[in-house]
Formats: C-alpha cells, structure tokens, sequence
C-alpha cells in the first residue's frame, strides 16, 4: 500500500513539475518563430528540469532524403546522425505518427544503441501548423522504466503547443 501512494505522490509531483516547465517554455519562446531557437530552447529546459533525462533532443525529417530523420538541436551525448523512419525507437515513432514509451530499450526490436547507457526511451512525433511531421523528440534515461503516461501526456501537451 505505501508503494502505491509512492508512486502517486512522484507522479503527481512529475506533473506538477511538466506543468512548470511548461509555462516556463511558452514564456520563454513567446514572440520566437524560428524552429531550431524553438527546439533548442524545448530540448535544454526540458533536459535541466528532470533528473531521469540522460538524452534530450531532436531528429528531424530530411527533406533532402525520402524517410529519414537527422539529428536537431538536444543536450546529452553524442547522437545518431541519421535514422530511417521504420528503424530503432525514433524511426517507429516517424513512421507510425504515435508515441513510443519503451521501459527497456534492449527489449525493444531493432533498438539503435546510440550511447549503451541508454535504459528507457520515450520517443514523440512533432508535427506542425500543417499537421506533417517536422521531428521526432527522443528522451533517453539511463534508468530501466524511467518514463510513463505523466511523461506521454506532458511531452505531446508540450510539443504539440510549442510547435502544431
């Protein structure tokens, strides 16, 4: 029983942050139009508020390549450069349109180990005013589980603000 209100507590305490950082976002981006200052800002708070991101950022779609993404603006370590949409976790959330909440990247078929440290994922399609789809935003934890639904519904609430 104790664990179960553990659990309750951090995540309410979790939303009760997105919705911080949220507001903080939408200040600090009012008025900005140009999208790499958009997601680089989205990327670096986001990185800075949690302690479970060890990877933040952006694949964004070519448009000089048919069904590939390349690396955006994020804060981490070293990521892939480029990605089919199809292939790894943020290639799945390209060509499906949906987010992808993955407690265990090694269970995960045909998972890109970018950085090994690499545990848990969660990958959301970013799409624009036009409803295509710009971007993926990928966040990696070095810790198994680390993301669930208050992540899911924060993160597509923050994209799909900042950026639809």
């Amino acid at each position: 029983m104790a664990e179960a209100f553990n659990d309750l507590t951090l995540s309410a305490d979790k939303a009760t942050r997105y919705a911080e950082v949220a507001e903080e976002i939408a200040s600090v981006l009012d008025g900005e139009s140009n999208l790499t200052a958009r997601m680089a800002t989205v990327a670096s708070m986001l990185a800075n508020s949690f302690d479970t991101y060890f990877w933040t950022g952006f694949y964004v779609v070519d448009p000089a390549k048919d069904r590939e993404l390349v690396v955006g603006p994020y804060q981490g370590t070293l990521g892939c450069l480029r990605i089919a949409f199809g292939r790894g976790v943020c290639g799945a959330a390209a060509a499906t349109g949906e987010t992808q909440l993955v407690p265990d990247v090694h269970a995960f078929p045909g998972h890109i180990a970018c950085d090994g440290r690499s545990q848990s994922e969660i990958v959301v399609p970013v799409f624009g005013t036009d409803g295509e789809l710009i971007a993926v935003f990928d966040v990696d934890s070095d810790r198994p589980a680390a993301f669930d639904e208050v992540d899911q519904l924060w993160l597509e609430r923050i994209l799909k603000t900042t950026f639809g």
